[in-house]
């Protein structure tokens, strides 16, 4: 454990899971999982030197902070006459391998993907495991439990935890049962938060509890052809993103789209903390946000909703909803939590238009046309009938009576005018394109 991520740091849900991650990796090893917590160029030559080891070898990492200390290791254990060899074990495909025919890194994921990627070798078979593994005795170990979340962390992880099995043999698990009950219509069924067509490996991928290419080989020889390109090019999203953040390593922080510098963002921390709680008053945005806070994970389709209304209805600035959901998923990810906040905010490589802004009332109609997944995380609204369950507001007043509900208490007014905010954000994206 590196003391010295600064800026970087795991948000709180993702130290959660790595807590309970390490600790089922400890369970596999029978209890012989070494934890040190330190700065790595001082811990590991230490323990190179009292194992008498002459090679370290570690897989790569691709976030800003981590390939500027893995040089500086490098050195240290070089000038110790330690060799260190590194390896690909998180990545289909390295980002120095996609680049384009000048030498280039692409900024567009189609070409990226479908010329570049798809034209490549197919990635790597999984890689056996080892037949036995040699521990070394060496001392100072630190225990997993508690040191590496608060305690207000590990109360809020006992409310996630029911929601999530974590692990290898979880991860594996999971993947099987994707194979045999979701990916078939994955394509179509993965844009309805209420379908049970997504995998939700994202935070088993990100951990390492499962490879890139497990999945990949696993989905590729699925027989839902149609439906597994579609998946696999998800995976496909993820290389991007992490070729991005390589040859962009100001990602997380900057604009890549300069002229973004200059828009006029608002500064207003209720409406902020309105939209971080799930009482907007817009179901659908309300009922993804809860899903965040509930179980550490939200619904892809939700991010993008929630995400556009952030940024283009609020007109807040993307760096608070990156922030957020950087503390509060299991699966926050330095590359995609970034670069998908660019793309929705419009400010990013390959992004999508700024005028291209989410209707959090016709994505819920037409998304969740049964209100089965706002019904279950905006419970207030569970006897509202469909026709007025995204518009609570237009809803007849004895109606709202019979159905319990009292806007303003018992469920907030919208907290600002869709046609309203749309046109303000065209205004301040057309103040910034001139």
């Amino acid at each position: 454990f590196d003391e010295l991520q600064a800026d970087y740091t795991q948000g709180s849900a993702s130290r959660w899971w790595l807590n309970q991650s390490l600790n089922s990796l400890n369970k596999q090893l029978n209890n012989r999982l070494l934890i040190f917590n330190g700065d790595p160029k001082e811990i590991i030559p230490k323990l190179a030197k009292a194992s008498d080891s002459k090679t370290v070898y570690w897989n790569r990492c691709y976030e800003p902070w981590q390939i500027e200390l893995d040089s500086k290791l490098e050195h240290v254990l070089m000038s110790d006459n330690i060799d260190v060899i590194t390896r690909n074990g998180s990545l289909l495909w390295e980002p120095w391998t996609t680049l384009k025919k000048d030498g280039s890194p692409y900024k567009v994921f189609t070409p990226y993907f479908k010329k570049r990627c798809l034209s490549m070798p197919e990635p790597r078979k999984p890689i056996p495991k080892p037949s036995n593994l040699i521990f070394a005795d060496v001392p100072n170990k630190t225990s997993i439990k508690g040191k590496f979340i608060t305690a207000k962390e590990y109360n809020w992880g006992k409310k996630i935890k029911k929601y999530w099995h974590i692990g290898e043999k979880a991860a594996s698990n999971k993947l099987d049962n994707f194979l045999k009950n979701g990916i078939s219509s994955y394509k179509e069924g993965r844009n309805y938060p209420s379908k049970k067509n997504i995998s939700k490996l994202s935070p088993h991928l990100h951990f390492g509890e499962i490879s890139p290419n497990i999945i990949w080989h696993r989905v590729r020889t699925s027989g839902q052809s149609e439906d597994s390109d579609h998946y696999l090019s998800e995976l496909g999203w993820r290389e991007f993103s992490y070729n991005l953040l390589y040859y962009f390593p100001q990602l997380p922080d900057k604009n890549l789209q300069t002229k973004f510098d200059r828009f006029p963002w608002v500064d207003n921390s209720e409406l902020l903390k309105k939209w971080q709680k799930g009482e907007t008053g817009y179901p659908i945005i309300d009922a993804g946000m809860r899903e965040l806070w509930e179980t550490g994970f939200m619904h892809n389709r939700l991010r993008m909703i929630t995400g556009s209304f952030l940024v283009k209805n609020l007109l807040i600035h993307w760096h608070f909803g990156k922030e957020w959901f950087w503390n509060c998923l299991v699966d926050a990810d330095l590359a995609s939590n970034s670069a998908s906040w660019q793309w929705v905010a419009g400010c990013g490589a390959d992004a999508a238009p700024y005028f291209r802004i989410f209707n959090p009332i016709t994505q819920g109609k037409k998304f969740d046309s049964s209100g089965e997944y706002t019904r279950k995380f905006v419970p207030e609204l569970q006897k509202l009938p469909n026709k007025y369950l995204f518009t609570p507001w237009e809803a007849p007043s004895d109606l709202l009576d019979k159905s319990g509900i009292k806007l303003g208490k018992d469920y907030p007014y919208p907290i600002v005018d869709l046609k309203y905010s749309r046109e303000l954000a065209l205004d301040a994206y057309s103040s910034i394109s001139k």
